[in-house]
């Protein structure tokens, strides 16, 4: 089967281009529409500053349940962006002539990378390195040789885990539209889109609340202790 039309590929079909490409234009309407909510702000909050304050509690709200909100609010400019640049990744997929970069490894990946690098930074720096490395040998110190490997193994699982949930999904999202297009192009792809929609959505929203778990897990020995 042919590659499928996009815009970016009028100029070229080579990969690295066309993700870097729909990367770097999802990226730009995060910017735009972040500087939308933020151009004219006002005390009693009114069209995308609306929508983005709500978001953000929302945020704050879901973080709370893994750490205290003090926390949640710390960590807060990291997990929304997150999840805003991941969330129009995914839906801009939707549009016919675009591709979702979060359909791509790379870009899921690279994600998962970061929030690994920084979950574990922040862990460090809050508990020390004795202390954090600790957690991992388990409550019972004989089972210590044990435990610890498991612990390292599951770890660096998680970067497994983000990434390729993210990425499965979506791709498989993406050849499912493109089934449906090709088969009934008119009415009928109005219901799975707007099931993909939801979709894209939610896996930002998983990656979001796994992004707070990992980060309140690495914390939880500070806040234990203080």
């Amino acid at each position: 089967m042919d590659r499928l039309f996009t815009f970016f590929g009028l100029v070229s079909q080579n990969h690295s281009y066309l993700f870097f490409s729909q990367m770097v234009f999802s990226a730009v309407i995060v910017l735009i529409i972040s500087k939308m909510a933020v151009s004219n702000l006002r005390l009693v909050p009114t069209g995308i500053q609306n929508v983005f304050e709500a978001y953000l509690d929302g945020v704050v709200a879901m973080g709370t349940d893994a750490m205290q909100e003090r926390d949640a609010r710390k960590y807060l400019p990291l997990v929304a962006t997150l999840g805003l640049f991941i969330g129009i990744a995914n839906i801009i997929g939707l549009i016919p002539g675009f591709e979702a970069p979060s359909s791509s490894l790379d870009f899921t990946l690279s994600l998962a990378i970061v929030v690994f690098l920084y979950y574990n930074y922040e862990g460090l720096r809050k508990n020390g390195f004795i202390t954090y490395f600790k957690h991992f040998m388990g409550p019972v110190w004989w089972l210590a040789w044990l435990m610890f490997p498991i612990e390292v193994v599951s770890h660096f699982s998680r970067i497994i885990s983000l990434s390729f949930r993210l990425f499965g999904n979506v791709k498989g999202d993406d050849m499912f539209l493109a089934v449906v297009l090709m088969l009934a192009p008119w009415l009928l792809p109005l219901i799975p889109y707007a099931v993909l929609a939801f979709m894209a959505i939610l896996q930002a929203f998983i990656f979001m609340i796994l992004s707070y778990v990992y980060l309140g897990g690495a914390i939880a020995v500070y806040d234990t202790d203080h």
